[in-house]
């Protein structure tokens, strides 16, 4: 059973040493140098050294999740690497082999702690970057999200069209909010032009789940509601429109925001029946789902590696899987390419690096000597 032996728990404690040494260095070297970069962006407020320091520990804080979410594999891979690089060096690897103990049962635990820790990656792909991915969409002279932000439209599922121009987040606020209802629905095209529109989250009232218009004009000018059961008139120049799919965060959010959607929302945007087919969106859906198999991958193709020739130096074998991941990530990069252009299907363009790297993981795996 794994971590029964001695053996077993100095693997897993040094990997998760070397992980832990690997998740800083890289994270500490993308910060510093980002923030040197870009240092100008935080130092312009008013507040002086404290608000400055304030801002970026703000925009790094939440950047991390992300940064983490880049480097993941890398890391899994080079903490996998340094810790059997280690025990062929202390020659700790010789005298289990020569006890009848085969090279992979040695390394079965640091293998198995490599997939819980690509479980980790998956959980704050799922978790954390979908709850913090509209706060990490902000600007670094504005990592909190107060200044306006660019508004865009949206149709609901009735054919109702919305746009709007800029947004404020604090007060859920739509600058020159348009509304367009078509002859379907109203009995002729009708166009609400509002000076502002707040949105009114669902509650347990008649005027929520909305958009609340103020400063409208119509036109038609002598345009009457009547009996429509999604906009009501409040009062001259105020109207109350309900919608079902566009929301304020529909209407602001980013135009790449699926890149820090989960996977579930991936899967409801595609089963959208009223926009036509992304087929980034459904190449991204299925890399989702390829992503931790290729992680294992990458481990096993990487060890499997250091394995073959024991008496390599550690500097040259840490090389060769540098190599080999710049080999993966562009194998996996151009595939994203191919179907993102519609040169492959979304499905085989993601099943395409699992496809060409795990039977060469399995046969170099079972190829070691042991």
């Amino acid at each position: 059973m794994l971590g029964t032996t001695i053996i077993d728990r100095q693997l897993i404690r040094g990997y998760f040493k070397g992980y832990l040494v690997c998740l800083v260095s890289l994270l500490s070297l993308y910060v510093v140098v980002d923030l040197f970069t870009n240092l100008d962006d935080f130092s312009h407020h008013s507040g002086g050294f404290r608000e400055t320091v304030r801002l970026i520990v703000i925009y790094y804080g939440l950047k991390m999740a992300q940064i983490f979410d880049r480097l993941a594999e890398p890391i899994v891979l080079a903490a996998a690497m340094f810790t059997v690089a280690l025990m062929q060096r202390n020659n700790e690897q010789l005298p289990l082999l020569s006890a009848g103990v085969s090279t992979r049962r040695i390394v079965f635990p640091v293998i198995c702690v490599a997939i819980l820790m690509t479980g980790v990656t998956v959980a704050n792909q799922e978790l954390l970057i979908p709850t913090i991915g509209d706060r990490l969409m902000n600007q670094k002279d504005d990592p909190e999200g107060e200044r306006e932000i660019q508004a865009r439209g949206g149709y609901e599922p009735n054919g109702i069209h919305l746009v709007g121009m800029k947004g404020n987040r604090r007060n859920l606020l739509i600058k020159e909010f348009h509304c367009t209802i078509p002859q379907n629905l109203a009995g002729q095209l009708v166009h609400l032009s509002a000076a502002e529109a707040v949105y009114v989250p669902p509650r347990q009232e008649p005027r929520s789940g909305g958009w609340e218009m103020r400063g409208v004009k119509t036109s038609p000018p002598d345009y009457e509601v009547g009996d429509l059961d999604f906009l009501e008139k409040i009062d001259d120049g105020k109207y109350f429109l309900k919608t079902r799919r566009i929301d304020f965060e529909a209407l602001t959010r980013h135009h790449k925001w699926y890149l820090l959607a989960s996977t579930t929302q991936l899967y409801r945007e595609l089963q959208r029946s009223d926009v036509a087919p992304d087929q980034v969106k459904a190449v991204l859906f299925h890399m989702r789902i390829t992503r931790p198999i290729l992680g294992v991958l990458l481990v096993v193709l990487g060890l499997s590696t250091i394995l073959k020739d024991q008496n390599r130096n550690v500097i040259l074998s840490a090389g060769l899987c540098i190599v080999l991941c710049a080999v993966f990530f562009l194998t996996s990069y151009l595939c994203r390419m191919l179907g993102e252009y519609n040169y492959l299907p979304p499905a085989f363009a993601a099943w395409c690096p699992v496809l060409f790297f795990g039977p060469m993981a399995v046969f170099k795996l079972a190829t070691v000597h042991t």
